[in-house]
């Protein structure tokens, strides 16, 4: 018995990149979720590909969500990992791997997209991510990579850093893919900290850069890289309103730049003239502090 099933005829495929963000595991500010989104409606995807939820998925800990309209229970959704396929405006074909990362049967699930991703020529895998970090907004977004292939990295101009963490599903097909000889890499931005649980677009917007970077797939993206701007502008306006906030955003990016300047450099533990707190002090004083104020600055102008 199979684990998954074609919902439409394989299509043919030239030189597919395989584009991975599965929910589950780390996504701040649903960062990449967003970016998926934004690939998903510029190449018009298509489903393609099912899996056996009742293999993959725990839905006593993922539950399906019930609609209920008056009363009446008019449905059940249920969470799923599926893959589909599009193509860019400039005729680059894509496969898309989304929905929840599997519960179980990790090693299963590996084979079968590596399986997958061979049947379709797939040329290289890319996997989303994003996690929060002490960065101000006020400066470009970093953007990390992971993979098996030190080859790999080295041709790339992101960050690379030295951390031994809980791995993701997506660091699994990382590992099969590339012991298949498809090169595979994990693009992972860095979203500031005190914005971390509210949308950021400008995350979303440097991991599709990003994709641009490794494989030459351009995803314009134009509506959510104008709410970038926006989004900049609107939190802009509200540190303006505070000092302290405007102190720990300017020792934030004394931070950044002095990292930008030399990557191998300490982090300096007091970069703020004589006097002020230091940054990581700032930090856990007026970080969630921030937050709280920044949603409800946005949300009073109706954004999220």
């Amino acid at each position: 018995m199979t684990d998954h099933r074609f919902i439409t005829d394989a299509p043919v495929l030239v030189d597919p990149v395989l584009l991975v963000m599965l929910t589950g595991w780390i996504d701040a500010s649903g960062a990449a979720a967003a970016a998926m989104e934004a690939v998903q409606e510029e190449c018009a995807a298509v489903s393609l590909v099912s899996f056996d939820d009742d293999l993959y998925i725990d839905y006593r800990a993922r539950r399906p969500t019930l609609e209920i309209r008056d009363g009446e229970s008019t449905g059940l959704v249920w969470a799923s990992p599926e893959l589909q396929y599009g193509r860019t405006p400039n005729g680059r074909d894509l496969l898309l791997l989304h929905g929840p990362e599997p519960d179980m049967a990790w090693h299963r699930f590996g084979t079968t997209i590596g399986d997958l991703a061979e049947r379709f020529g797939a040329r290289r895998m890319v996997a989303f991510g994003a996690y929060p970090f002490t960065a101000p907004h006020t400066r470009p977004v970093v953007v990390s990579a992971t993979s098996p292939s030190k080859d790999v990295l080295d041709a790339l101009p992101f960050r690379t850093n030295s951390v031994d963490v809980p791995a993701g599903m997506a660091a699994a097909l990382e590992q099969v893919l590339h012991g298949r000889g498809i090169p595979s890499v994990g693009v992972w931005a860095q979203v500031p900290h005190y914005v971390a649980a509210m949308a950021y677009p400008a995350a979303s917007v440097a991991l599709l850069d990003g994709l641009a970077t490794v494989t030459g797939v351009t995803i314009e993206a134009e509506e959510l890289r104008a709410e970038a701007i926006t989004h900049r502008d609107r939190l802009d306006q509200l540190v303006a309103t505070n000092d302290e906030h405007q102190t720990m955003i300017s020792q934030f990016e004394q931070l950044y730049d002095a990292a930008e300047a030399d990557e191998t450099a300490p982090i300096p533990t007091d970069p703020t003239a004589e006097g002020q707190p230091l940054a990581g002090e700032l930090e856990l004083r007026s970080g969630d502090e921030l937050a709280g104020e920044i949603e409800r600055f946005l949300r009073d102008r109706g954004t999220k």
